[in-house]
């Protein structure tokens, strides 16, 4: 692809491995647990980077960012994104954020209002039980042996700069799920920036949830009759959550339209 670059930014006491792609205006990427930039955005980068400016970044501990020591949670990561940001001089900038992702956007979007003109939240909760029942407890119970063979072990096997901290990786995302803060309703109507919430029909986050947090943001109301509302809901037909992010030409004709309206 044209226009790439990539390379490692100071943040937060790490060393934070990010890449560009295209030109235009910026897009961040924000990648799932487990996930780095190719398992959860290979597929659909190609598709933005055509008309943006994307930036796509690796979490503490995922791809080729070496884990510190410190916690894992998404205030932190989102810390951590907010430096980027910073460390760029982007002023303000469109984010994405898939799973894990959507709730370090989220985050952003919530202490650092100023840093982000519109979010994609795609297979996102901010409650408990927006999961469906006990996917969480699997979750918490999760070891290293589960993932062996997968396409996120294997990413990792090739990108981490240690290999070897793929057992303590999952150890600190076992805790983080353990001790999980989830943000409040009153959180989400906070939320100033345009939203747009995805899911697929499969997903592990719960339809009713999503429609809840789309109600939240100012959605669910007759367009014919009040207007359009800033936030919008897509639900991916036939979608599971791992194969939403498969579903490039989808999302990407969705996101381009919902990041040029008005």
């Amino acid at each position: 692809m044209t226009n790439h670059m990539s390379d490692y930014a100071p943040v937060n006491g790490m060393r934070m491995y990010y890449e560009i792609h295209g030109t235009g205006d910026p897009l961040v990427l924000l990648h799932g647990t487990f996930s780095a930039i190719g398992t959860s955005f290979g597929r659909l980068l190609p598709h933005l980077a055509k008309t943006r400016k994307v930036i796509a970044v690796e979490f503490q501990g995922h791809g080729r960012t070496a884990d510190i020591d410190r916690p894992f949670s998404s205030q932190l990561l989102a810390d951590d994104v907010a430096a980027l940001l910073d460390h760029f001089g982007i002023g303000t900038a469109d984010l994405f954020g898939y799973s894990l992702g959507s709730s370090v956007a989220f985050h952003v979007a919530l202490k650092r209002p100023d840093l982000v003109r519109k979010l994609v939240l795609a297979s996102f909760s901010f409650s408990a039980d927006g999961m469906h029942p006990g996917l969480s407890d699997g979750f918490e119970s999760l070891r290293p042996e589960h993932l062996i063979g997968s396409p996120f072990h294997d990413e990792y096997l090739q990108l981490a700069p240690r290999p070897a901290d793929f057992p303590a990786l999952v150890e600190k995302v076992n805790d983080f799920m353990r001790n999980l803060r989830n943000p409040t309703a009153e959180d989400v109507q906070s939320i100033t920036a345009p939203t747009m919430v995805v899911i697929g029909d499969s997903d592990i986050i719960r339809p009713e949830h999503a429609v809840e947090t789309f109600r939240l943001l100012g959605g669910g109301v007759a367009g014919d009759q009040v207007g359009l509302p800033k936030s919008r809901l897509a639900v991916l037909p036939g979608t599971t959550h791992v194969t939403l992010v498969h579903r490039a030409d989808w999302l990407s004709s969705m996101i381009d339209e919902f990041l040029d309206a008005s």
